[in-house]
């Protein structure tokens, strides 16, 4: 299942995001914690140059714990600040990261007299919680939040302190994907939106790699008694096991990959991470 995802407003926010990385002091950077190669953008490398930058795993509480503690040795490995959180309940600790990265700004503002405010601009790839972070640190809801890509379209500057200024932008892919694995996976996390594909393959495909991780989450959540199933059978049994069924006792496969995405979506499964952390060496 190919995938085409790349609509026209998000060169338009690329140019603009380039224009404006040039005013902040620090990039924050979203990724999904239970995707954290897929959901970052490696576009965002070139974009975002010597600026002071933070990483922030997001949905962390979805993810394993174990793999979030590997990836984030392999981020700070990289040189990277890098950080689990659940932006809903943590969003604080983000704020204390970004006034610790402009710290050394602040202070040669201060010795001149100058009391500066900080800008920061948040980054990353579509329904990432970018926009939950700044309702979050603003104490109220200017931005639209949903499960659904695309929300975010202008850029918007937001004074969430006395000396502090945050820019959400929209969420940006990069337009051409040769992986459509990661293309696949982002599509897991509604990055890429449900109406442009077949959410029938979307939901084999997500059921394959979730019983190459966790096979014990899948098998008790659609009450599925073989772990060795893939592709069509293991989407039937998901179908039986839940009672998705249409006249004549055939399964109701639509049904049951809709179920299936958005119980992943939710975290109904558990704790789970789709992606390993490569070795970091000693």
């Amino acid at each position: 299942m190919d995938i085409n995802w790349y609509p026209g407003h998000m060169a338009k926010a690329k140019r603009q995001l380039n224009d404006q990385v040039a005013k902040a002091d620090v990039i924050v950077e979203l990724c999904d914690a239970r995707l954290p190669k897929s959901s970052r953008n490696p576009d965002l490398k070139g974009i975002i140059r010597q600026k002071n930058h933070l990483l922030i795993m997001q949905k962390s509480d979805l993810a394993d714990e174990a793999e979030t503690a590997k990836w984030l040795r392999f981020f700070r490995a990289k040189g990277l600040r890098a950080a689990a959180i659940d932006v809903n309940r943590q969003y604080k600790q983000v704020l204390r990261m970004i006034q610790a990265e402009a710290q050394e700004k602040v202070e040669r503002a201060q010795e001149k007299g100058v009391r500066k405010t900080v800008r920061a601009i948040v980054v990353g790839v579509p329904n990432v919680g970018k926009s939950t972070l700044i309702n979050r640190l603003y104490g109220s809801a200017v931005r639209e939040v949903s499960d659904r890509p695309g929300v975010t379209r202008a850029n918007q500057w937001v004074r969430v302190s006395p000396y502090l200024e945050i820019l959400d932008t929209p969420g940006l892919l990069w337009p051409r994907l040769d992986d459509q694995k990661a293309a696949l996976r982002l599509s897991y996390i509604a990055a890429v939106r449900d109406d442009i594909q077949d959410i029938y393959a979307l939901a084999i495909s997500l059921l394959n790699d979730m019983m190459e991780v966790k096979p014990e989450a899948v098998t008790a959540r659609f009450k599925v008694s073989d772990d060795t199933l893939q592709g069509q059978a293991l989407l039937d049994a998901v179908c039986f096991g839940r009672g998705f069924l249409l006249k004549g006792n055939q399964p109701d496969e639509e049904r049951a990959a809709r179920v299936v995405l958005d119980e992943f979506r939710g975290g109904k499964l558990g704790r789970i991470t789709l992606e390993s952390a490569p070795e970091v060496e000693a």
